[in-house]
Parts: structure tokens; sequence; C-alpha cells
């Protein structure tokens, strides 16, 4: 198999939604690092999800989940024979939820939540030799947010918004990779680093300005990659993302920690062929385990997920390649709970995500 070319489609698909595996939405990318030669690309992204449910006292909720876009984009270059460098922007985290209904009658009706995030990631890989290399580089994440406690199942504090003003954090990822290009395998651990950030914070119950402290996860993957016929690639990854460490706890004395997540487990399996010269496709699954329960937060009323996701890639000219594809998710059934013990306030269940992707990709 020398001088096997195909690589995996997995191009924006592996935007999910914000409704399973913490707040993960772009998966923290760091494949453009491996394209051949001097690269950049820009990708799109947008995900339609439909999250319905019912709470205790039988009132529904139409569609919890707004849709969402999702940016890209990298720029890799060689510095020699063995050394090159990419920068690469993702907006890896974010949430939008908004509960309809009367919250005078209704267990959740008014909730709100959003955050968002953008990060640049500068990478430095360095090569042994055409099989081992080791990368490294900073990472710099900015976010905001702001929340909104409403409905009967949160009592006296029915009401409460509090709003994260924007604020920047560092972090860095380390990884290194084996590879054998003559059959197309690469495997591949990479470390993201957690990031500490401290949001100036002001809220309706006229707390004094003060900021409230977070800490995004730390995450590990390894992803895998190997051909296994002509023109034909399988790829898999297995991610854990550690966010039971991650916590949202205003400054006021009467509100609780807003966020209590698990640690997100996240399988992926797929296989890619190359059709002739210009086209290649590939389809893939991911799964990602359901939490300890099926209590979780109100902000992220979903528990695990399933996808089928298919893309193909077409190339314009030895330079430009454009890249797209869909993914649909089931997403796991859960109760939304509040109160210490925790109490189920509602039901969702038989919920559903579509993503759709583009890429660009140019080679110079």
């Amino acid at each position: 198999m020398k001088n096997y070319a195909l690589t995996a489609v997995a191009l924006a698909l592996t935007a999910g939604t914000a409704h399973a595996g913490g707040l993960d939405r772009s998966g923290t990318p760091i494949d453009p690092l491996f394209e051949s030669g001097n690269y950049a690309e820009l990708l799109f992204a947008y995900v339609i999800p439909d999250v319905t449910g019912n709470d205790v006292l039988g009132n529904s909720y139409s569609n919890v989940a707004d849709n969402f876009a999702l940016f890209g984009g990298a720029l890799k270059m060689d510095i020699g024979q063995q050394l090159s460098f990419a920068l690469i922007f993702d907006q890896p985290y974010g949430a939008d939820i908004n509960y309809g209904g009367n919250p005078a009658a209704t267990m959740l009706g008014g909730t709100f939540a959003e955050a968002n995030s953008n990060a640049i990631t500068g990478l430095l890989r360095y090569k042994f030799n055409d099989r081992f290399s080791v990368y490294a580089g900073p990472r710099i994440l900015k976010a905001d947010g702001k929340i909104t406690l409403s409905g009967l199942a949160y009592g006296p504090l029915s009401g409460y918004h509090v709003n994260f003003a924007s604020d920047e954090g560092f972090g860095y990822v380390v990884g290194a990779a084996f590879e054998i290009p003559d059959i197309a395998l690469r495997a591949a651990v990479t470390y993201h680093s957690s990031i500490d950030l401290k949001f100036n914070t002001t809220d309706s119950f006229a707390t004094p300005a003060a900021n409230t402290k977070s800490e995004l996860p730390q995450s590990l993957e390894l992803a895998v990659q190997s051909g296994i016929a002509q023109d034909t690639l399988v790829f898999g990854s297995v991610r854990w993302s550690d966010w039971s460490a991650f916590t949202i706890d205003p400054p006021s004395l009467f509100v609780p920690n807003l966020a209590e997540l698990d640690d997100a487990y996240t399988f992926e399996l797929g296989v890619g062929h190359r059709f002739s010269d210009k086209f290649s496709a590939s389809i893939s699954g991911t799964y990602d385990l359901k939490g300890s329960d099926s209590l979780v937060s109100p902000l992220a009323p979903t528990n695990g997920k399933m996808s089928l996701g298919i893309g193909g890639k077409y190339k314009l000219n030895d330079m430009v390649d454009i890249s797209a594809g869909i993914r649909y998710t089931w997403l796991g059934d859960a109760l939304p709970e509040t109160g210490t013990p925790d109490v189920a306030r509602g039901n969702f269940k038989n919920n559903n995500a579509i993503s759709v992707g583009l890429k660009l990709g140019v080679h110079f």
C-alpha cells in the first residue's frame, strides 16, 4: 500500500450538541497538524436539536434547546523536514437552553442558559523520523455566559438571574504520534489541560460584584486510523473529559453550584473509502456513555448519546478540496432535577439532533 493517500472524512461532524459529553461542542480538534505540506482550512457546522419533555405537573416543553452554529479554522505550515506548526481556532464549549411556560404554573418555565466560548491553540510538532513525533503548545480560551433559574422547581430562587462577564484563561496541549505511512497507520494520544477562568459576576440578588471561579475540564484522547485494504481506511477514537471537576458557583450565599456534570467518555468508530482520485467518503458512529443515573441538570436535560454520520470529500484540484456531511444523533433520556437531595422535576425522552457540516481545505 505504498503512497496510500486516503484520509478519513471526519470534517465538522465531530460537532455534537451541547446536551451530551458535558458542554463539549467541537471536540478540540488537532487533525490539521497532520496534513501534508502547508495547509489552511475553514469550517462551518450547524446543529438542530429537538429536546422536548414534560414536567411532573404534566406541562410540556416543546423544544428547550436552540439551534446553534459553529465556526472553525486552521493554518498549518512546515518549518523544514522535521518541524511544523499549526494554529487552530474552534468554539469548544457552549449551551443554548430556554424553557417556555409560565414560571408560576410550571416546574421549569423561564429557565434559561447561554454559554459561549472561543479558543486558539498553537501547536509545534517535531518528527524524530517518519514514524515517531511529538507535539505541544499553548491554548487560550475566552468564555462568557448567563443563567436564569425559573419555575416552581426552584422555590424562592425562581427568577434568579446571573451574568458571567467574558474572561480568558490559558492552558496547554501535549501529545505524541506513531505512524506507518505506507499503510496510512497513525495512532495519536493528545492531552488538553484544564483551564481556569474567573468571571466577573453580577446577579439579580444585587450581590456585590464579585468573581466566580470555574475550571474547564482537562481531556485525554486516543485516536487511531489504519488502511485495511486498497483505498479503504478504518478510524476510531476514545476520549475522556473531566466534567465532574467543572463548577459554576455564584458568589451569592443563597445560590448553589449551578453545574453538576458527570465525566464524559466518547467512543467513535468509522470507515472511509476513496472511490476515485477526486472523491472519498466515510461513515462513522459515536457513543457517549450515560451518567451515573438519569438525574441531570435542567440546563443540560439529556443523558448520553449515539450518533451516525456520513460525509464526502471532493478534490476540486491539486490544491483545493471541499468536504460536507450530515450526522443524526439520538439523545439519551433524562430526568431534570433540582433540590438537595435531588428531586426529579420532569421527564425528557425520545430526543434527537441533526448536525450538518462544511469544510474548505487548501494546500499551498
